[in-house]
């Protein structure tokens, strides 16, 4: 598949999840995606703290529920995604919102 570059001067190694809505849920078709400096090619993944596979993709379609961080070798582990597989979610975006900003949270099933 296809992997997006990482941000200029990223460091620590960041989960991008797309689509962009928290929380991720199976049914979304979620992709994941582990940005930042470090070896590309060489991501460790790991599912509820587990390792799941070392010098794996940089990105990967998400088949199971759970929570996921990726290990780039030289930047560190990054913050963990949850993905979901629930009948119901009431989902908002995945980035920062402002006091008083208009948001529209999709109930999705």
């Amino acid at each position: 598949g296809w992997c997006p570059l990482p941000p200029a001067g990223a460091q620590t190694p960041q989960l991008l999840v797309e689509p962009a809505w928290t929380p991720a849920v199976l049914w979304d078709w979620v992709t994941l995606t582990c940005q930042g400096s470090g070896t590309a090619g060489a991501t460790t993944w790991y599912k509820n703290g587990q390792r799941s596979w070392q010098e794996g993709p940089d990105c990967f379609t998400v088949t199971e529920s759970g929570t996921y961080t990726c290990d780039r070798p030289g930047s560190g582990l990054s913050p963990p995604v949850m993905v979901l597989n629930d009948w119901m979610e009431l989902q908002g975006p995945a980035w920062a919102l402002l006091e008083g900003e208009m948001v529209t949270l999709p109930c999705r099933r």
